[in-house]
């Protein structure tokens, strides 16, 4: 394969064919390369593969200076922040952006990135400092394909390769093992025995990557149909022991056998992570998914191997410290280790009362999306069902497991949907109604408080007469308050 059509990819991205043109009329060698390309291509290598051009990041490289670059398109932005490199981005009058960078050669790395850059007239070379082979391809405006290191046969085969020396490529950016782990999942390839091998001697080397850059790319991977796939790479290549030494910490420990055939603690994360990835659930939902038994291994030790109680709570911590580690933000952070913490109450919704029920589907709702937009107004507790669901489906349990809570859900919406129409806990009845009744401030007013709240979400209270009337009886009772 020689030649390709762009129209499909230019009728969505205009101003990257207008570049293209700009730069090729004026006498610079200019193409397209790296990951737009690629996919293109594999949609005419592929049945099951949909390009998605309106998506797509087009990355244009060519012979031209960046003066020449900037001159030739007088209409555009540039943002400089990469130029001592022989990088612009182009910002169009829409506000899209286009990385532009000179043939370049590249050399002094550190391990992250190059301390000297040398521009080069050759797009050969260029292509030769890059990553895989399938990311080493360039097209012209004509659709001409520019395949120096066999990136076309790669990509039919499915096949991630290093260009050159791979030891030499990922020495250059230690963030390049877990690319090409990410890139194997997204195109359903195998890594090639020398680049697997060269990743395998230099996995301890992710850890002087910043852990923003490993947070993009291992979601990148979470964002696949074959996440669970790449952790297990990641296992095998060690470099799960960098990135989630408390989940490598969970091999071998045991799980009884009744309930969890498929094998140890780590092994049961990878299943579940396999059934999160058929059911396309969201990145953040599969990382807690892999992550909510993190805290088995310690559990296991604590309770001295007899029982792994109270692997929840211990989870919940650990996968705070890991949200820190991989720089989630506050809200992701808290998402996550609330999953991990409450995966156990949660599997068990519909045999709790139902105030505990309504207490939980409601956690951090969001009141701006109707009750009956369920996914998006209790976010959190959907979140921690499609977690039960994996969870359940990695073992003997299945659909037993989660349909009896989701069933349960389904139902709590009519009693969630009635206590919205009567209005908060609080508007039917408060701390100043039972101060008005003789109750001083105190332990014990907030104890009435939290039992009423109780009654009214139970659906037991549904106006406010009746809540000062059994605020009455409560008073006068001594029992356990």
């Amino acid at each position: 394969m020689d030649q390709i059509d762009l129209s499909e990819l230019f009728n969505h991205q205009p101003y990257a064919k207008k570049i293209l043109a700009k730069l090729t009329e004026s006498g610079f060698q200019s193409v397209i390369v790296g990951g737009a390309i690629r996919d293109l291509l594999r949609s005419y290598l592929f049945d099951d593969y949909e390009f998605e051009p309106e998506k797509t990041d087009v990355d244009i490289a060519t012979s031209a200076g960046l003066d020449q670059i900037r001159s030739n398109l007088p209409n555009f932005n540039f943002i400089e922040v990469g130029a001592k490199f022989g990088v612009l981005i182009a910002v169009t009058p829409d506000g899209k952006e286009y990385e532009i960078a000179q043939f370049r050669s590249e050399s002094g790395y550190d391990g992250r990135r190059p301390n000297q850059v040398k521009l080069v007239g050759s797009l050969e070379k260029d292509i030769e400092r890059r990553d895989f082979t399938v990311n080493g391809l360039a097209v012209d405006r004509e659709g001409k394909i520019y395949d120096f290191v066999d990136g076309v046969e790669d990509l039919k085969k499915r096949v991630i390769r290093a260009i050159g020396d791979p030891i030499a490529r990922f020495q250059e950016d230690y963030l390049r093992p877990l690319r090409a782990i990410r890139i194997a999942c997204n195109l359903d390839a195998t890594i090639e025995e020398e680049t697997y091998k060269a990743i395998d001697h230099l996995s301890e080397g992710i850890t002087s990557i910043s852990w923003e850059r490993i947070n993009l790319e291992l979601f990148k991977i979470l964002e696949t149909h074959r996440s669970a796939r790449g952790m297990r790479t990641s296992h095998e290549l060690g470099l799960l022991e960098e990135i989630f030494p408390e989940m490598a910490d969970n091999e071998d420990i045991p799980q009884p056998e009744k309930y969890h055939p498929e094998g140890d603690v780590l092994e049961h994360s990878f299943v579940a992570l396999e059934a999160a990835d058929r059911l396309d659930f969201p990145p953040l939902v599969k990382l807690a998914t892999f992550l909510h038994d993190v805290g088995k291994a310690e559990a296991y030790r604590r309770n001295e191997g007899n029982h792994l109680g109270g692997h929840e709570l211990i989870g919940e911590k650990l996968a705070g410290k890991i949200a820190n580690r991989l720089r989630l933000s506050n809200k992701e952070s808290e998402k996550l280790r609330w999953i991990v913490g409450t995966h156990m109450k949660g599997s068990i919704l519909h045999k709790m009362k139902q105030a505990k029920q309504v207490k939980l589907v409601r956690y951090r709702q969001k009141k701006k999306f109707s009750i009956n937009r369920p996914g998006e107004r209790y976010d959190y507790f959907t979140s921690l069902l499609q977690t039960i669901i994996a969870d359940s489906e990695a073992s003997v349990h299945g659909s037993d497991g989660w349909l009896p809570v989701l069933e349960r859900f389904t139902e709590l919406l009519l009693h969630l949907q009635d206590l919205e129409d009567l209005g908060t806990a609080r508007k039917l009845i408060n701390g100043n109604d039972l101060k008005d009744l003789g109750l001083p401030e105190g332990r014990k007013l907030g104890t009435v408080l939290e039992t009423l709240h109780e009654m009214i979400y139970a659906g037991e209270i549904t106006k406010r007469k009746e809540a000062l009337e059994e605020a009455k009886i409560i008073i006068q009772q001594d029992g356990p308050l």
